[in-house]
């Protein structure tokens, strides 16, 4: 299959102008690259596998329908990472209205049961398995709130200003900032919990 190998070979920029022109191969090709950062982008702030699925697979058909808006400013997964995160904000923000009376059981759902899920950044430190360490920082953000893990997400994983996440989380800066001082604080006190943990005698 020459087609299928010339298209293993291609740059994601090569794909994407094949992919405008209404090449599906083309299209295809990046899905396969990228689902996986995709989708675990969309688990890491939803925490549900379910829900992870359908929204990385709604970001996929958005991504088609507006590729030829796509101008190259950023790579083509940085675009496609903005997509997932507003489509999780969108949700999370629908499911929170629904279930406004019931903020605890929310957290409680959401942090209840543990997978083991790839976390796409990670600084592995020495002496510890890159598994166990995606392990710890899954477990850990899981434990935060919606407000204090979507922003940690946004700021430490997708790199964004406190004015760009300001906007997208609709709140003032100092709410971010406030919020991100508490997440990080949070998240150290999670990860030196499961180290002494795992010390114990």
């Amino acid at each position: 299959m020459a087609a299928g190998k010339d298209y293993r070979t291609l740059t994601d920029e090569a794909l994407v102008r094949a992919a405008q022109r209404g090449n599906m191969k083309a299209f295809e090709e990046l899905v396969g690259r990228h689902r996986d950062k995709v989708y675990a982008r969309a688990f890491s702030m939803m925490r549900n596998e379910e829900d992870a699925i359908d929204i990385s697979q709604e970001a996929w058909v958005k991504g088609w329908q507006r590729l030829k808006q796509f101008q190259g400013d950023s790579s083509f997964l940085t675009w496609m990472t903005r997509i997932v995160i507003n489509l999780c904000l969108d949700t999370l923000r629908r499911q929170k209205r629904q279930r406004a009376e019931s903020i605890e059981g929310l957290e409680e759902e959401s942090g209840g049961v543990e997978r083991q899920m790839p976390v796409v950044t990670t600084n592995p430190t020495a002496g510890l398995e890159r598994s166990e360490l995606r392990q710890r920082i899954d477990k850990a953000l899981g434990q935060l709130t919606f407000e204090h893990r979507t922003v940690l997400v946004l700021h430490e994983f997708e790199e964004l200003e406190y004015k760009e996440i300001a906007k997208r989380m609709q709140c003032s800066i100092g709410t971010v900032m406030s919020r991100l001082f508490y997440a990080r604080r949070k998240m150290a006190a999670l990860m030196a919990g499961y180290k002494k943990t795992e010390l114990a005698p």
